[in-house]
Formats: C-alpha cells, sequence, structure tokens
C-alpha cells in the first residue's frame, strides 16, 4: 500500500511537519478572512483600464490610481467568495470554472491510462533491459519522469514508483536516496521547467491573462538545462556510492534497507513485459499531449476543446484496453475524483481576488507594488519576483493554488516594471518547482521520503548543493529572458 496520507506512513514519520502543517484549503481559506479584515483598513481605489490591443487583454493604465469609496467585506462576502471564484461575471479576470472543469477532465484521462498499467510496465520493462548499464537509468528515468512532470504536473502519481524503482536502485548497488532523487527530482525539474503543466503554466497564464504558449523557450531552457544539471549531479553520486557506500548520506541504514527492499521483488521485474495493447495506449497516452500542443499553438483550442481532448482520449484508451463500460467509466471518475482537491483549490484561492476585487483594495495593493517597483531594473525586477514566490511556496506548495493566489497581483506589475507577464508566470513555476524538491510542508516530498525510508535531515543533507546550483542557473535564465 503507498502512503498518500498521515495514517498510511510509517510510525516514525507519523508526526512530521507536514502532518501538523494546514491543509491548503485551511491556508486558502484563512487568507480569504484575512483579505476581507485588510478591506476595512486599507484605503480603496481603482485604476482605469483600457484594452491592450498588442496583447489582447484589459490592463491597468499607469498614474490613473485614485482612491474610490470603500466596500469592506463581511461574513456573507467570505462564504460567496469561493463560489464567485469559480465564476464571476462581474471581474475583469478570467473565470475559473472551465479550469477547474479541465482538471476533473484530465484527472479522468489519467485514470483510464493507469487502470491499463501500462506506465507502471513500461518503467518495470525498461529497467529490465538495463541490466548490466544501470547508471545509465537514471538519466533515463529521470528525463521520463520529467516529461510527466513539464506535461501535466506529474507528483502525487509518482509515490506508485517508489516500491517499484527502489528496490531495483539498492540491488544495482545504489542506496535509497538515489531512487527517491531519480523520482522526485526527476518530476520535480519537469514541473519547474513546465511547458504545457496545466496546474502550473496553464492556470497561472490563466490567471495573468496570457496564453501559455508564452515565455516557452525559456521554460524549455530550464527543463532541458535542468535535467541535465540534476541528472549528471544524481549520477555523480550514485558512482560515488557504488564505488565506497560509506559515501552514502544512508549508510548506517544500508543493512536496514536491503533488507526491506530487496524481498521478493526479483521476479517481478523479471516478468515484465508490454503488451501490444499497452504499447499502444501509451502511443495515444504521448499523441493526446502532442495534439493538445498542436491544437492551442495553432488552432486557437482553449480549456473547453482541451478538456474534449482528454475526454476523447480516454474512451479511446478504454477501448484499447478493453477495460468495459463500467471499468471506464469507473476508472475515469475515480481519476476525477482524484482531482476534484486541485479544482476546488483553484477556485478556493480565487476568492481571495474576488475579495480584493470587491472590498477595491486590490489596485490598491497594486499601487503600492508598483511605487515600490517603479525604479527597479529589469533583472532586479524578475529577480525580486522569484524570491518573493519562493517564500510563498512553502506556506502554498499546490502550484495551482499559489498560481491563483499571486498571479493577479504579480502579473499586472509586469506591465509597470517592462517585463513580459510570461516571465513572471516562469519566475512564479521555477521558484515553486525549486520549493517543492524540499518542502516539509509538500505531501508528496514527506510521502516519498517515507517510501523510501529516507529521513528529511538527510535528505536535505545530499540535495542542498544541487539547490545553490539550480537557484543560480535558474537566475540566469530569468536574467537572460528580461535582457532580451
Amino acid at each position: 500500500m503507498i502512503p498518500t496520507n498521515e495514517t498510511d506512513l510509517p510510525e516514525e514519520h507519523k508526526g512530521d511537519l507536514a502532518s501538523r502543517f494546514p491543509t491548503a484549503y485551511t491556508i486558502l481559506f484563512g487568507l480569504i478572512v484575512l483579505m476581507a479584515a485588510l478591506t476595512w483598513v486599507i484605503p480603496a481605489g481603482q485604476y482605469q483600464r483600457e484594452t491592450n490591443e498588442s496583447v489582447g487583454r484589459e490592463v491597468a493604465i499607469p498614474g490613473t490610481y485614485q482612491e474610490t469609496e470603500a466596500n469592506p467585506q463581511g461574513f456573507t462576502d467570505i462564504l460567496l467568495a469561493p463560489v464567485a471564484g469559480f465564476y464571476d461575471p462581474d471581474s475583469y479576470l478570467a473565470n475559473a470554472i472551465d479550469v477547474a472543469l479541465f482538471v476533473l477532465f484530465l484527472g479522468g484521462f489519467l485514470g483510464v491510462t493507469n487502470a491499463t498499467g501500462a506506465i507502471d510496465t513500461g518503467i518495470k520493462t525498461a529497467m529490465r533491459h538495463m541490466a548490466g548499464r544501470e547508471i545509465w537509468m537514471i538519466p533515463i528515468l529521470m528525463a521520463l519522469f520529467a516529461v510527466g512532470g513539464t506535461t501535466y504536473g506529474m507528483a502525487e502519481e509518482t509515490l506508485a514508483f517508489y516500491a517499484i524503482l527502489i528496490p531495483v536502485v539498492i540491488s544495482a548497488g545504489y542506496d535509497a536516496v538515489t531512487g527517491v532523487a531519480i523520482i522526485l527530482i526527476g518530476a520535480g525539474i519537469g514541473v519547474l521547467g513546465s511547458t504545457i503543466n496545466p496546474f502550473a503554466t496553464v492556470i497561472a497564464s490563466n490567471a495573468a491573462s496570457i496564453p501559455f504558449t508564452d515565455g516557452l523557450v525559456a521554460r524549455f531552457v530550464l527543463l532541458i538545462g535542468g535535467l541535465v544539471i540534476c541528472a549528471a549531479y544524481v549520477m555523480r553520486y550514485a558512482r560515488r556510492v557504488k564505488a565506497d557506500p560509506e559515501r552514502s548520506v544512508v549508510a548506517r541504514q544500508r543493512e536496514a534497507h536491503r533488507r526491506i527492499f530487496l524481498q521478493g521483488h526479483e521476479a517481478e521485474f523479471a516478468d515484465a513485459r508490454l503488451s501490444t495493447t499497452q504499447k499502444l495506449v501509451l502511443v495515444v497516452f504521448g499523441l493526446t499531449f502532442v495534439i493538445m500542443i498542436w491544437g492551442v499553438s495553432s488552432q486557437g483550442w482553449w480549456m473547453a476543446r482541451m478538456s474534449a481532448l482528454f475526454l476523447g482520449a480516454a474512451i479511446v484508451i478504454g477501448l484499447l484496453a478493453r477495460l468495459g463500460e463500467k471499468a471506464l467509466t469507473g476508472r475515469f471518475v475515480d481519476g476525477a475524483r482524484d482531482l476534484l482537491g486541485v479544482a476546488l483549490v483553484v477556485g478556493l484561492a480565487r476568492g481571495i481576488v474576488v475579495i480584493m476585487e470587491q472590498g477595491l483594495i486590490a489596485d490598491t495593493i497594486l499601487h503600492g507594488a508598483e511605487q515600490s517597483v517603479g525604479g527597479l531594473s529589469n533583472l532586479l525586477f524578475i529577480n525580486l519576483v522569484f524570491w518573493i514566490e519562493v517564500g510563498m511556496s512553502f506556506f502554498v506548495p499546490s502550484s495551482s493554488g499559489l498560481a491563483v493566489l499571486s498571479m493577479p497581483i504579480l502579473a499586472p506589475l509586469a506591465d509597470f516594471a517592462g517585463v513580459g507577464r510570461e516571465l513572471v508566470v516562469t519566475a512564479y513555476q521555477s521558484a515553486n518547482g525549486l520549493v517543492n524538491l524540499i518542502n516539509p510542508t509538500f505531501a508528496v516530498v514527506v510521502g516519498g521520503l517515507a517510501i523510501g525510508r529516507v529521513s528529511y535531515d538527510r535528505w536535505l543533507a545530499f540535495i542542498w548543493p544541487l539547490l545553490v546550483i539550480l537557484t543560480l542557473f535558474i537566475s540566469l535564465v530569468l536574467c537572460l529572458s528580461a535582457l532580451l
């Protein structure tokens, strides 16, 4: 059984910070209450807005801010805010209902795909073929997990792979940390360099009122460059451990890990074979994302058509795998249910913006921020945004929640600073992806470490040099993008 909540975790991990820390829902609702309280304190004000034809959206006109009559928000407004967050016809921001529905259809598609066992078996088959060349399975598998991260925000789904991969990694002469790193860092660097990830890039771009294809080049640079850096780092560590097991950061647990992870797994990998049906499922799975990119980039597709695409692809996969009507619909609903929390977070977080708008303090906060960044250069501005997002990520680890929370304020600031909004989106997702490699409030980190029997302090001992390297690399990419 894969641990997915506190009651499923091993005893030694119960009571960790993540299990005691409030959920994203509580944090976001608390912020709604806080913003409502601030509408009684912060002066109300508004900018004049006009449609900018070059970017196809309404933008605030610099220098037009004026104070207006206050409209403080009360108890009823607080309760209505999450509902209005999904659909508020009076808001100049894009609504969240189409994003939330897209998330549910994507969840259904992933649920049907996982029911075929194609992804699971594909990884086992790949590892079996790498026998004798185990060191090369590190970059290959990290690349596969990175593809999952950059395309659909692979995170919770990775928990199923720890029990599969760690026994193989240990039997190859490496340690449990190597196995955890392949999965956690592999998927994490994909999210950090998200290209079409609906839960980061798409939702953040939607909240920033720009197409998510804007800024794609910089994100590809982050993805490819980050993957090369991370794979090289993990390979270097793995070689060191194989040459001298005492250099492992979990050397004291070596025998315990071998006893826990190596019992009865050899036959499981020896028998792994991709069936013809599973191969076809993987083709359809990959082709679905290719079609989505084509549709968005050249055909003007948005959430409705992308949702329809994932619905159609789920049906095709279900028919190919001969799941049957009950299994197909059941798996689709189960998959949608798994992502229901993400869909709710989108509306809940947007509710914060609703309170700020209705309380007429959103433009006041924007005006204060405009004055503070007015004298900053492009380079200082985008790096300041990055570090603001780093700090916020510790408290709101959800990429979708952080996107709709921060983008409505930070993205318009780019207009005043002379920086493209797409670069603010890139700074947000790279900061969130970086922090979520170690975030103790992120269930994926705590869950993965628990399954791998790696303590949090040992994980920090392993990963901190990589975090420094990645931070410097991200800053370099952001600076170059701001100058071009």
